[in-house]
């Protein structure tokens, strides 16, 4: 049985395709259109999902959309007219995609895809709470979703069993966690729906006790916690409900001056904001999970929904010694919601026992090595071949140890907003001058970020004060743990100002090919880790494709390109930028 998942029109549109209870691909669609976060109808990915098994859309047995259409528009309905005449604006900008796309989804589901069979819509929180779940190791586990606002839902949180998801509460818009933190994202002047990142990286640069940090006692005059992590907002403090613009003046004038523009510094008051706004986070998650656990008296713990990417907020989590176990997708927001649509169908709706739990994130497309060298060979690369895996890793970990960047493409793309070896930029993490050259040569990004450390798995606990065992979802980067202290000057590269790092765990069943490539880099260096980051640069998304490689190769400072077993040099083949 086949069950195909969709997400789009919101942003972070994607298509996963679920084969007798096992997720057998996934993707978003922004890596093929190379628009980020596209929103649009995911027909790239859903193409990729069906040629992926070797499919058409009449061997599929449902469809499953990640949304209740209607319900969401009822919403907006509602939130529109009860701010009028305020909300006219935003309310007449917002009309023609519904009226054109999103109101019409089974239309466009039929049409784009010639589909004449049946189509179930799952409510967004449950779409997010079965990815979290159902996918997990646990038969029995708390569930904590937590978003922007799905369709009315903004925080939910209940038990799941076998194939059952119970969600006890939901907590309704306009109160919402993600859009606090978004908003504070907006007044930091960063990009919603992909700068909030950005302020748990900067974050560490601000004051961290909750005495000192005066910006920490303001936020709390804009919303009220509950004991059992309800919250509940003063929205006087917003305008996100009735305008394109999210903080309002008293939100402004409470935090000690107008919303930073784009190009203006970054100063301690900025810092101490995004500090506050991370404080205020981990207050809830922390009150709701409390609750959680004395409620539902489970040992296990999954998270869904787009604040379950704070991996800040989830380093801390298992320290606080309310779960013993943890598990968080890798793609927890709106991406990995098509998957959660596809799962609830196929366990939940229609019974089917839950046969395995998504082990590795490697879901997207992968190339031949036939198709690999014929493209190089069409745009005249000049490359080099490598016959034996041994000599490749040992060749590129010593191209690392030099302090070469590489590019590193290997296998099937990742699903998720993170790198996790196969589509991914390294680095000597022992070079301390290589975050910076990273950030300004390379990615072109802000100073302030940080790169992750990809560490083989038996090492994670000598190098970090991680959870033991580690958690499954290390692999996925999904938490920051502190370095051990005699080790942050031997690996600075890959620590932030705090002397953390989002650390990945990487194992050799998993990913073999990068697990031996970090083992021969510790034979070199004597460190089992190296620097870590997406392969792209700042404004596009992760690389999909070897012509996406060459393409991200050719226009950065990546000294070095490995796709498959083919390296190509920078210095070999700078006069043939214009065939590329």
């Amino acid at each position: 049985m086949y069950i195909l998942g969709i997400s789009c029109y919101f942003h972070d549109a994607s298509a996963a395709l679920l084969k007798d209870g096992v997720i057998v691909a996934a993707a978003e669609e922004e890596r093929f259109t190379r628009k980020k976060h596209d929103a649009s109808f995911p027909m790239h990915a859903i193409n990729y999902c069906l040629q992926s098994q070797n499919i058409t859309v009449h061997d599929l047995t449902y469809i499953g959309f990640y949304e209740k259409p209607l319900l969401k528009f009822e919403r907006l309905l509602s939130q529109h007219l009860h701010a009028f005449p305020w909300s006219f604006k935003t309310f007449l900008q917002s009309m023609p995609s519904w009226l054109h796309e999103k109101l019409n989804i089974t239309r466009a589901i039929r049409k784009q895809l010639k589909y004449s069979g049946d189509i179930l819509f799952i409510e967004h929180h449950l779409a997010h709470a079965a990815s979290a779940f159902l996918l997990s190791p646990f038969k029995k586990a708390a569930i904590v979703t937590i978003d922007g606002v799905g369709s009315w839902t903004t925080t939910s949180y209940g038990i799941g069993n076998e194939t059952k998801i119970h969600l006890m509460k939901v907590l309704p818009f306009p109160h919402s966690l993600g859009l606090l933190y978004s908003t504070l994202t907006a007044y930091l002047g960063f990009d919603v729906n992909d700068g909030e990142y950005k302020v748990m990286g900067l974050s560490a640069y601000g004051l961290s006790d909750k005495n000192k940090n005066i910006f920490y006692e303001k936020l709390k005059n804009a919303i009220d916690i509950k004991d059992d992590g309800s919250y509940h907002l003063d929205m006087s403090y917003f305008q996100y409900h009735y305008s394109d613009r999210m903080p309002s003046q008293k939100l402004c004038k409470l935090l000690g001056g107008p919303a930073r523009n784009t190009d203006e510094r970054i100063t301690q008051r900025h810092k101490d904001i995004a500090a506050a706004a991370q404080m205020i986070t981990e207050d809830v998650v922390m009150k709701i999970l409390h609750h959680l656990h004395t409620s539902t008296e489970c040992e296990a713990v999954v998270l869904g929904g787009g604040v379950a990417l704070n991996s800040v907020c989830n380093g801390k989590i298992l320290k606080k010694n309310l779960f013993k176990k943890i598990w968080i997708p890798p793609a927890p927001g709106d991406s990995g919601a098509s998957i959660g649509a596809a799962a609830y169908i196929y366990h939940s709706i229609l019974g089917h026992r839950r046969v395995s739990s998504l082990r590795h994130a490697f879901l997207g497309p992968g190339y031949s090595r036939k198709a690999i060298k014929n493209l190089l060979e069409k745009q005249r690369i000049t490359f080099r071949e490598f016959k034996n895996v041994r000599e490749l890793v040992n060749h590129v970990a010593t191209l690392i140890y030099k302090d070469n960047v590489v590019g590193w493409f290997q296998g099937r793309m990742e699903i998720g907003p993170r790198a996790l070896g196969n589509r991914s930029i390294l680095a000597n993490p022992c070079n301390p001058h290589m975050k910076t050259l990273l950030n300004h040569r390379v990615k072109h990004r802000e100073s302030f970020r940080p790169f992750a450390p990809a560490v083989c798995m038996e090492d994670a606990s000598h190098y970090f004060h991680s959870d033991s065992p580690l958690p499954p979802s290390t692999d996925f980067m999904a938490f920051v743990y502190p370095a051990q202290k005699k080790w942050r000057g031997k690996i600075p590269a890959v620590l932030h100002v705090d002397g953390s790092g989002r650390l990945q765990s990487v194992r050799r069943e998993y990913n073999p090919l990068f697990y031996n490539l970090i083992r021969s880099f510790e034979n070199i260096s004597g460190f089992p880790l190296l620097l870590n980051t997406s392969f792209n640069v700042s404004g596009e998304p992760l690389v999909c494709s070897p012509s996406d490689a060459l393409q991200c190769f050719q226009r950065t400072k990546i000294d070095y390109l490995i796709i498959d077993r083919f390296l190509i040099g920078k210095k070999d083949n700078l006069y043939k930028r214009k065939h590329v």
